[in-house]
């Protein structure tokens, strides 16, 4: 497993991100509350995709993932870091069955999310 991809996409979003004149590291609120409207715009699509059989499903993803990684090009957030530490507690945490479908949660709320 190549755990250097995700650099690699980070580092071309900033980029994009250099080109246009974006916030890079500026923790700008503003900037965010105006990107997780974009976020919220893409996930619907998504739902457009899957109820109403509208779109590029996968197009829709690619544009939430690099909206996703300019959140974070905005708040110095190294995700690589992010995602490793987030999914080595979630591989240690046992899963549970909540109606139809099964979740792995903090259930004890011990550990920090």
């Amino acid at each position: 497993m190549n755990k250097e991809n995700l650099k690699e996409m980070m580092n071309a979003v900033e980029k994009f991100h250099k080109k246009h004149g974006f916030d890079i590291r500026t923790k700008d609120t503003k900037t965010m509350y105006y990107r997780m409207n974009l976020m919220m715009e893409e996930v619907g699509e998504v739902c457009q995709c899957i109820t109403k059989n509208k779109g590029d499903i996968t197009e829709e993803h690619a544009d939430l993932l690099i909206l996703l990684l300019g959140n974070c090009v905005t708040m110095d957030i190294d995700l690589t870091e992010a995602f490793w530490n987030k999914f080595e507690k979630i591989m240690n945490r046992p899963s549970k069955k909540v109606g139809e479908h099964t979740r792995v949660s903090n259930w004890n709320g011990d550990e920090q999310k």
